[in-house]
């Protein structure tokens, strides 16, 4: 018994549409499926398969290159942007031939040297006296007190000095001779201050002075005669037209050795003392001229 098809006319067996059916004959008509035709339609189908696949895969290479190529052009363009946009306009950028401001100058002139105004005479003009120099009744050095006596102030200078001092003196032209003395625990010592015109004569006359050339000591106002035929201690030195000296020992006639400190130690002091004295002169004259 045979059975009619159904459903209309038998379908179209296509491999690339789904749903489609191979043809075949059943085992009525006595035809078997066409193998070779079946091998050669697979074989083609995946052959076309990966053409698609390597077809695809280049579209997907240019397409990423593609991509990239952009981000970077982008990423490029905003970079440039950028750049550009943070440089200021021609206009805003000073040119090189713009004038730099300038400034009066401010600094302070140097100070005036004490010491140019004890220097020479047309400077040093301020008065000058013995007790001028050696002001009051006392005087304090450290923790040590001594007391003033008499003052003395000749313009014959080698009247009033001893030894080889004179003809230093007058060799140098001395103007004016200034003495003081001073006087502790029976140890005197007188201070002369020789006066020149110049610096020059000062440095000079403290250069030739030796051991002999002694400024003559000065007694009174409570102090005995004293270096009068002893042996006693000498200095000399000078700081810009003066050149002082000093002659210590006892009141009591004894000869001054190395053991007697306290000579010394007068002697020291009144020559530091008197060049404190010849240098603030000249500070207080330069402060004056400076206020001017």
């Amino acid at each position: 018994m045979s059975y009619g098809q159904q459903g209309g006319p038998p379908s179209q067996w296509d491999p690339w549409k789904p749903n489609s059916q191979q043809p075949w004959s059943d085992g009525g008509d006595g035809r078997t499926p066409d193998w070779a035709a079946l091998a050669e339609a697979s074989e083609t189908r995946n052959k076309r398969r990966k053409v698609l696949f390597i077809g695809g895969g280049a579209l997907a290479t240019v397409a990423i290159g593609t991509a990239v190529a952009v981000a970077v052009v982008s990423a490029n363009g905003d970079s440039e942007a950028s750049t550009t946009s943070s440089l200021p306009a021609t206009a805003d950028i000073p040119s090189q031939s713009a004038t730099a401001p300038s400034f009066a100058p401010t600094s302070a002139p140097p100070p005036l040297d004490p010491k140019e105004f004890v220097s020479s005479k047309t400077k040093d003009t301020a008065p000058l006296g013995a007790d001028i120099l050696f002001p009051g009744t006392q005087l304090t050095m450290g923790d040590t007190l001594y007391k003033k006596g008499a003052t003395a102030d000749t313009k014959n200078c080698a009247s009033a000095a001893k030894g080889t001092l004179p003809k230093v003196l007058k060799a140098n032209g001395c103007t004016r001779l200034l003495r003081v003395s001073y006087i502790k625990d029976g140890v005197a010592v007188t201070v002369g201050v020789a006066v020149f015109d110049t610096e020059a004569q000062a440095t000079k006359a403290k250069t030739q002075a030796d051991n002999s050339s002694v400024v003559a000591s000065l007694s009174g106002k409570g102090i005995k005669t004293f270096c009068d035929g002893a042996i006693c201690r000498t200095t000399t030195n000078s700081y810009g037209r003066y050149a002082y000296f000093t002659t210590a020992g006892f009141t009591n006639g004894k000869d001054v050795t190395e053991k007697s400190t306290s000579v010394v130690s007068i002697g020291n002091d009144l020559a530091e003392f008197t060049f404190r004295q010849i240098r603030r002169r000249g500070e207080s004259q330069a402060s004056a001229a400076a206020n001017e």
